[in-house]
């Protein structure tokens, strides 16, 4: 039996407000099509496709404590997610998200993501109350870390003493957030999720493909990185080498949660034992299933 490890997902947990057309879409369109709101935002994401893999991670985030927020822990704990550790706040209201998808993929999206900034460091209470962990006894386990929190919270987590045995995984969350994890891309107990849209921010040029963008993180100092591309190659590189996985071909039917899907898949895949290569095979297969059926009514 896989003893099942501490895994701890700090960033967004929102509602995700999504319209999507099955027609091509560009700016001024105004199409019919449909229109869910499910619970989303990168934590919960990472925690939701953890929790498919019979993995508990637990979720250290903000919500606040009105409808939206009362209605989404529900949501959370009706999937078995541990929402113990959650801030709730008097003052901030719960964030959300909307983005508008197309045939053509996404047209446009806006993060609310103000409370979680605002929050700050209280999210982060468990980890060192002697809940999740302390000074004296530091976290020991995987944290999945959200570019969603601010440039401040995340340079707090790369050096507190609190944290020094932790594993982390980082997602940026967007290519408009990137920038901020240059604060972690140096740390040598982090593993960087990002596009290749996002490797380009960070090391500040254009790659054509995951191959070439991931050596270069890895040139620029990065323990280790997963770089993907849509539905193109994706690739794995650390100071061994780098390996590479080419998604199944699939008509994508949504797109928002698919980065998160695939890093809480490869993170899953890896906790069970497999090597590296079918790890990250098994992370594409995964987030192409994903991709390819529709959540709408």
């Amino acid at each position: 039996m896989i003893k099942k490890p501490n895994i701890i997902c700090i960033g967004s947990i929102l509602w995700d407000v999504i319209g999507r057309a099955q027609t091509p879409m560009h700016q001024g369109s105004d199409m019919p099509g449909h229109i869910t709101r499910l619970p989303g935002g990168v934590a919960m994401n990472i925690a939701m496709t953890l929790k498919k893999y019979d993995l508990n991670p637990k979720i250290l985030s903000t919500v606040g404590q009105d409808f939206e927020g009362l209605a989404l822990v529900r949501a959370a704990k009706s999937m078995g997610l541990d929402t113990s550790y959650l801030h709730h706040s008097s003052e901030l209201p719960t964030d959300q998200y909307m983005a508008i998808e197309a045939s053509n993929g996404l047209i446009a999206a806006i993060a609310d993501a103000h409370s979680l900034e605002a929050a700050g460091d209280l999210i982060l209470q468990p980890l060192q109350d002697g809940r999740l962990g302390s000074i004296k006894d530091p976290f020991k386990g995987i944290i999945a870390l959200d570019g969603n929190l601010t440039q401040k919270l995340l340079s707090e987590i790369a050096t507190a003493p609190y944290l020094a045995l932790a594993d982390f995984r980082v997602a940026p969350a967007s290519p408009g957030k990137a920038q901020r994890l240059g604060v972690l891309l140096t740390h040598q107990g982090a593993t960087l999720y990002v596009n290749v849209e996002e490797a380009g921010i960070l090391c500040k040029q254009t790659f054509k493909d995951a191959k070439s963008a991931a050596l270069s993180l890895i040139s620029e100092g990065a323990h280790r990185v997963v770089v993907t591309h849509g539905a193109l190659e994706t690739a794995m590189a650390d100071s061994n080498g780098c390996i590479t996985s080419v998604p199944p071909s699939v008509k994508a039917l949504r797109v928002t949660g698919a980065g998160d899907t695939f890093m809480a898949a490869h993170i899953a895949a890896e906790i069970i034992g497999q090597n590296p290569k079918l790890a990250l095979n098994t992370a594409c297969d995964y987030a192409s299933l994903y991709v390819s059926h529709s959540q709408e009514k």
